[in-house]
Parts: structure tokens; sequence; C-alpha cells
């Protein structure tokens, strides 16, 4: 094996999975702290109407990139099987025919989004000082999304051999670079929301392309040539059949997002801003568990591809263990320290209580999720995400609606509504592991 490259196929699963995860961690706890620092620049140096022009766009920004994740889902674990299958034929179409789906899906957003910015932001009831703003940066930012397209396709490709540890590297550059030139570009040249903006655009460019030209440079059967890129149909339709769920799993979850949020601001102020303070903690606790659910689909993937049962239920069962117990690792230390997190973002004693209430709730409930979005993970690692993702919407989506409206509705308290979350993982991870049970038992024969 080459350096960077890992047989998922043979070893203790144990010592590869957490070898595996931990570069993986650190480059998606990067994106989320990189992203605060962008808010933290244009709120110090830009000014609150700027803060707020950009802080409307975040669900938007979360959405759209969101989809390039999820097909980029589907391109790692269609490699991983063509490499556990030790077949090169299949494993260089794969990686040519996801280059050009990718790139054609991230041009698709950037053209979408410059046209249709206007017409979302305004449709979202964006407030009217803020438009401008929201409009210019929303443009700007998904100018890059070719470069996010293919920076998730580069990640998805090299985590399919095992390699966690160049994507990080790569992004740890872009994300350098971009707290730079947010700070050159808002308080040197006062670009405002067009200097964030161009800033993450530009390191986005920087971090697909130390990918990309690493993938130009390989050796391997996933190595990406120009000369070879053309579009396989068989490979074209497994590819969107495994990403379009995944992406639309984003999309789904976000539009339930917003009835959650609007159940919250049914709330006085206090408690608004106390949960949009809490909630950063979120992103943190769900991208740290998000790295065992790729290396759960990612070796399910190639040792389904190389036929061995075994080790396919025991990735499974040791990425949803690792990823419960780092949610409940990560949940006790908000408990503990809560406030020293919450001073981070507000000074106000009233709203860190009401954020503490929060992180308390939610600390307790987000390892359940782990059984829920790794079982979803070994599920797709399996080919399959129709079923799966079909779930999810109905367990994590239309339940949370039903919620909000029946026993939300009723109590009408704010743990009613944070309780909504513990409630709707449990019933999809029930329903997605029964799922699972039941394709592995298909599957393996």
């Amino acid at each position: 094996m080459k350096k960077y490259e890992q047989d998922m196929t043979q070893g203790s699963l144990w010592k590869q999975i957490w070898k595996y995860s931990v570069p993986l961690m650190f480059t998606n706890v990067l994106q989320v702290v990189f992203n605060l620092a962008d808010i933290a620049v244009v709120g110090q140096f830009a000014g609150s109407k700027a803060l707020g022009s950009v802080g409307s766009t975040t669900i938007l920004v979360t959405l759209f990139v969101g989809l390039l994740i999820g097909l980029a889902g589907g391109v790692n674990v269609l490699v991983a099987q063509a490499i556990g299958e030790k077949n090169s034929k299949k494993t260089s179409d794969t990686v040519h025919t996801s280059a050009i789906i990718t790139l054609i899906a991230g041009v698709f957003i950037t053209v979408f989004c410059f046209v249709f910015a206007e017409k979302i932001l305004v449709a979202m009831h964006t407030k009217t000082e803020l438009l401008d703003g929201a409009v210019l940066y929303f443009r700007i930012y998904f100018l890059g999304a070719p470069a996010i397209a293919l920076y998730n396709y580069g990640n998805a490709v090299l985590s399919a051999i095992g390699d966690t540890k160049r994507p990080l590297y790569y992004l740890s550059i872009a994300g350098v670079l971009n707290v730079i030139l947010n700070l050159i570009f808002v308080i040197v040249f006062k670009m405002g929301v067009a200097g964030v903006a161009l800033a993450s655009a530009i390191s986005q460019c920087v971090s697909a392309g130390l990918l990309i030209w690493t993938l130009l440079k390989s050796r391997g059967d996933y190595a990406l040539h120009l000369n070879k890129l053309k579009l396989s149909g068989s490979i074209s339709g497994k590819l969107l059949r495994l990403g379009i769920p995944s992406a639309m799993q984003y999309a789904v979850f976000q539009f339930a997002n917003l009835f959650v949020q609007t159940g919250v601001n049914s709330f006085d102020t206090v408690i608004v801003e106390g949960t949009a303070a809490a909630a950063n903690a979120d992103g943190l606790v769900y991208e740290m568990m998000a790295a065992f659910y790729t290396a759960g689909a990612t070796f399910i993937g190639q040792n389904f591809g190389a036929g061995k049962k075994d080790r396919i239920l025991k990735s499974y069962f040791i990425s949803t263990f690792y990823a419960a117990v780092m949610a409940l690792a990560l949940g006790v230390s908000l408990v503990v320290f809560g406030r020293p997190f919450l001073r981070i973002f507000t000074n106000d004693a009233a709203v860190i209580e009401a954020g503490m209430f929060r992180l308390v709730v939610m600390s307790l409930s987000y390892w359940v999720s782990a059984f829920m979005d790794s079982t979803l993970a070994a599920s797709r690692g399996l080919g399959q995400t129709t079923v799966p993702t079909i779930i999810v919407i109905m367990g994590s989506c239309v339940f949370r609606l039903i919620w909000i409206y029946t026993v939300f509705a009723f109590f009408k308290t704010i743990t009613s509504l944070y309780l909504l979350y513990v409630f709707s993982w449990t019933i999809t991870a029930v329903a997605e592991i029964l799922y699972f049970a039941r394709l592995y038992r298909r599957v393996t024969g």
C-alpha cells in the first residue's frame, strides 16, 4: 500500500476506523470553525447590518452546499466498492464519470443561485434593509460552487482509498487563506459582505485545486486523467441513484428546520438569542460524529465490494459505537464548559442561561442520533439510499412537523420543542435499523 492509501478489507477494524476518522473529524470541524471566523470578522469589522445580511443566507448556504456533499457521498461509496472489488476499469470509470457529473452540478448551482438569489431571499422574508447585502453575498459565494463540488468530489475519492489526511492539509491551507483574505478585504479594502464572500470563493478554489492536482498526479486506479473524462451510462445512473437521495436529505432537513425556527421565534427575545447561541454547538458535534458515518460507509463499501460479509457488520457496529461515544463525550463537555462556550457569542447573562438550557437538553440527546445516521450511512455503503431517505424524511422531518403542530402546540414550552429532536431520532433510528438488517441479509445471502 502507498503512503496515504489504506486497505480496509483486512486488519483491525477498531484501529483502522479510528485512524481513518480522526483526520476527517478535524477536516469537518475546520469547516465549521472557519465559517464561524467569517461571521466573527464581518460582525466585528463590517457592522451589524453586514452581519445580518450574511446571517440571512445561512440556511440557503447550508442547503446548496449540502446538495453537493450529498452527491459526493455517492461518489465515495461507488469508488470504495470498485476498489474493494479490485476492478481497475470500474474504479477509473467511476472516478472520471463522477468528475463530470459533480462539476456539472456545481455549475448548475452557480447559475441557479445567481439568477434566483433575490427571489429566493424575498420569499424567505429577508428584511428589506438586509436584502441587498444578502443577495450580493449569496451570488458571490456561489460563484465558488464548482470549486465546492470538485473539492467534495476529490475528498470523496481520496477518502474511498483511505486517505483522509491530504484533504485535511489542503483544507487547512485554504482555511487560513480564507481568514487572511477576510481581514484584508473587510478591514483594508472595506468590501463588507462582498469581501467575505469573495474570500470564501477564492479559498474554495484553492482547496479544490489542490485536491484535483493530487488526483492528476496520482498513479493508482483512482487517478484522474483529463483524456479519460467521459460519461459511463451505467455508472452515471448508479451515482445519481445514490447521490440524489443523499442530497435531498439536506434539503428536507433544512425545510423542517425552518418550521422548528418558527417555533423558537414564538418565544421572547432572550430565548431566541439563547437558542441561536447554543445552536452553534450542533455543527461542531454533528461534524465530528459525521466522520464516523463516512468511515462506516467507506469501510462497508470496500468490504462489500470484496465480498467480506463479517467485516461489513463489524464496520457498522464499530463506527456506530465510536459516533455514540463521541457524542456522549462532547455532550458532557458542553454541559461542563457550556457557559464559556456561550460567552464566545454573547455576554448577556440571561441569554447565556437560556442557551445553557438548550445545551443540557441537546447534550443528553446527541448520542441517539448516532444510531440513525450511522445506519443510514451503512445502507449507503451497501448501495441503497432511496428507502433510507424516505425513512429519514418521514421520521426526522414529517414527524417533526406533526410534533410541532400537536405536542408543541399543546404544551407551548421550549422544552417540548427541544424534545422533538430526540424523539424523532429514536423513531427514525428504529426504522433505519430494521431496514438495514433486512438489506444486509438480502445482499449478503
